[in-house]
């Protein structure tokens, strides 16, 4: 992040951190959710929420809201991330890397592809 000199740089990083924040409280059609208990975030669901936060951003994705839960209970799949699009049924992908997750915005979200490889069977 860049240092702030002058009263115009802060309001470009207030609005940036609004829009951030915005797309984690607006309703959606997608609803991406990812865990971030403390399992979650010491497998990396801190990096892979930032990614999801930035490819929303990047890309201009609009009706999409990013939602964080607790601990969601497969310690072992961790970071967790759910996708729900629509009325389609809830699809849960593990060991969510920031790579994975840019395949997730571009391959099921934007795509309708589900990432078979990754999802965790319920």
């Amino acid at each position: 992040m860049s240092k702030v000199k002058s009263l115009e740089d802060l309001k470009k990083v207030r609005e940036e951190a609004l829009k951030k924040q915005q797309a984690k409280s607006t309703a959606g059609h997608t609803q991406i959710i990812i865990g971030m208990g403390t399992v979650g975030i010491a497998a990396g669901a801190r990096e892979t929420l930032k990614t999801f936060l930035d490819m929303i951003e990047t890309k201009k994705l609009e009706d999409i809201i990013i939602r964080q839960t607790g601990n969601i209970g497969l310690d072992s799949f961790e970071p967790i991330v759910q996708i729900v699009v629509g009325e389609q049924a809830k699809v849960s992908y593990g060991k969510v890397t920031p790579d994975i997750a840019e395949k997730i915005v571009i391959e099921h979200i934007l795509g309708g592809n589900v990432l078979t490889e990754h999802v965790i069977e319920s």
